[in-house]
């Protein structure tokens, strides 16, 4: 550990996880906190529970603004846990002069979003500090849902199994890099921010059995298939040229030598399953976004390694990401 906390170490990578394991998990020791999931399952397994702060920057982007950003972030962290999205509770921290027209945009934009997933916000705090302590707003939502699906965990992966992606990755991380440095683009390019929850349980009441979810947030597709292969000790091969990429997200990348595959998403998820139920699976994605996709599969070849098979018959290894691509992302 470095003396002091740099950018890097709320990156979703390398350092983020360094900083976890070193300070909090350390200090928090506990069998639950080690199993490092998107949500906490507690109650033996019947509810999940996850917290998540927001900071993102700009307030306001295309595809969305923080208040959707904190109840999708949150409510999705339950979704990939099986779990239905029950209560809320939410926390705001508001710089002191911040527009009033502003927050009840911003708070119109989480009701909305909590419609959609069925949730009712059941507590909360509200801190003013003064101008300049904080940038605009900061949200902390937590959420608890009910468990609907067992046994969906990052260790859970086995040989054999599929790797579907949802949609197409990086447009979040695109969309906010391109609103904070004032890059006009001729086209619609937005953020994938939404809610999971509807296409999860899509998949379960089809009678699909997920051996792992997890939305691509900080760190993207990386850092998913890295914490993954490194917790079912599997190799997760995948197809570089089947990972869908919009034209938009690609040209950024190429622009300013960006890994696609470490961007962030913020309505993206990465689904493991048996191969034979991969097809049935990925006609029900499909129906909510067109770009989802079969893109690899686990193996042993490379234990806790991801291997990327290029279009060029070559393969190269995915690593977890590490330094900091783009802070306030979320």
């Amino acid at each position: 550990m470095h003396e002091t906390i740099g950018l890097a170490c709320g990156n979703g990578g390398e350092e983020n996880n360094e900083l976890i394991k070193k300070v909090f998990y350390k200090a928090f020791a506990n069998e639950i906190l080690a199993k490092s999931e998107d949500a906490a399952l507690i109650e033996e397994g019947r509810l999940a529970m996850t917290t998540d702060s927001f900071t993102v920057s700009p307030l306001f982007f295309a595809g969305g603004d923080i208040g959707k950003l904190a109840v999708c972030g949150t409510c999705n962290d339950l979704a990939m846990m099986g779990a239905k999205p029950k209560y809320l509770t939410c926390a705001v921290i508001i710089e002191e002069g911040f527009a009033t027209q502003k927050l009840e945009r911003i708070v119109a934009s989480m009701q909305e979003e909590l419609a959609k997933n069925g949730v009712v916000v059941v507590g909360g705090d509200t801190k003013v500090v003064p101008r300049g302590s904080v940038d605009g707003v900061f949200i902390t939502t937590t959420g608890i849902g009910e468990v609907l699906c067992e046994g969906i965990s990052s260790g859970a992966l086995k040989e054999g199994d599929a790797i579907l992606l949802s949609r197409d990755i990086g447009a979040h991380g695109a969309a906010i890099f391109a609103a904070r440095e004032g890059i006009a683009l001729s086209s619609a390019l937005e953020s994938d921010c939404a809610s999971l929850f509807p296409s999860v349980d899509a998949l379960l009441q089809a009678g699909i059995k997920p051996h792992a979810m997890r939305d691509a947030t900080r760190g993207g597709v990386s850092a998913v298939l890295n914490e993954w292969a490194k917790s079912s000790d599997v190799c997760i091969e995948a197809e570089e040229e089947k990972i869908p990429l919009g034209d938009e997200v690609r040209g950024i990348c190429e622009m300013l030598g960006f890994e696609a595959l470490s961007l962030a998403n913020e309505g993206t998820f990465v689904l493991a399953l048996e191969a034979a139920q991969a097809q049935q699976a990925l006609k029900i994605l499909q129906t909510f976004h067109p770009n989802a996709c079969i893109v690899g599969q686990v193996s042993k070849k490379y234990p806790q390694k991801v291997v990327l098979h290029t279009a060029w018959g070559t393969t190269r290894f995915l690593e977890m990401p590490s330094g900091e691509l783009l802070p306030r992302i979320c």
